[in-house]
């Protein structure tokens, strides 16, 4: 067949190879600490459904692998709460959870073989307990309304996921029980993008209490890292 007669589809000389992205934000280097924070995303995926576990012992060997951001969005373009691409559209705004006056001690988190978060504008009460079994649970605080300078929060996680995630600034008090299990306390990877008209505030003190029995308890400073990039 002449040359002429291939389709134009099919000729090698008009494949368009991949191009590397242009953004800063894609091609910046990722560190250890957002390499974890993605795997998080990854476990709870398959946790729920989403993945099963071939593909995510798959997306986690590349996690692994990864050196730039736009990496770690390739993995979890198609997951919830994952990180995302500068100006990506669909993610969904997080409502107030807590609406009303302060709430000095808040409802008891039972949480067995499920999962609950309190993420985003949700008003903080001043103590919370959680006992989670066989279950995952997230407590941001990075976003939320504290009235409280002193936070008290009581965890116990039986076979369990938590995950507490303060403000950067804030003073963590950490009393630990870990029974064949771990409470860790990790320091922020990446500081946010500054917010030129916020006003400053003293640092909030959380009084934490951990108990994990063949669970884990994790404590991150700092937004999620998609808004310490200042892209959501």
């Amino acid at each position: 067949m002449a040359q002429d007669d291939v389709p134009q589809e099919n000729r090698p000389q008009d494949a368009v190879p991949a191009q590397a992205p242009t953004d800063p934000a894609m091609r910046r280097r990722v560190s250890d600490l957002e390499r974890e924070e993605v795997a998080d995303v990854l476990r709870e995926s398959a946790g729920e459904g989403r993945l099963s576990y071939g593909e995510l012992e798959e997306r986690l060997e590349s996690l692994y692998g990864s050196k730039t951001y736009g990496e770690l969005v390739e993995l979890t373009a198609d997951l919830p709460n994952g990180p995302r691409a500068p100006g990506a559209s669909g993610v969904p705004s997080v409502s107030p959870q807590y609406s009303g006056a302060m709430v000095e001690t808040g409802p008891v988190l039972n949480v067995f073989m499920s999962e609950t978060k309190r993420m985003g504008n949700w008003l903080v009460p001043q103590r919370q307990e959680v006992n989670a079994v066989l279950g995952d649970v997230t407590l941001d605080y990075t976003e939320a309304q504290i009235p409280y300078d002193d936070i008290q929060v009581d965890v116990k996680s039986i076979l369990a996921d938590v995950k507490i995630r303060v403000p950067a600034n804030a003073i963590v008090l950490l009393d630990s029980n870990p029974i064949l299990g771990s409470v860790s306390e990790q320091e922020s990877g990446l500081k946010a993008v500054p917010d030129p008209n916020a006003q400053p505030t003293a640092p909030k003190r959380f009084h934490i209490r951990g108990t994990a029995i063949l669970g884990e308890i994790k404590i991150k400073r700092g937004p999620r890292l998609s808004k310490r990039l200042g892209l959501t």
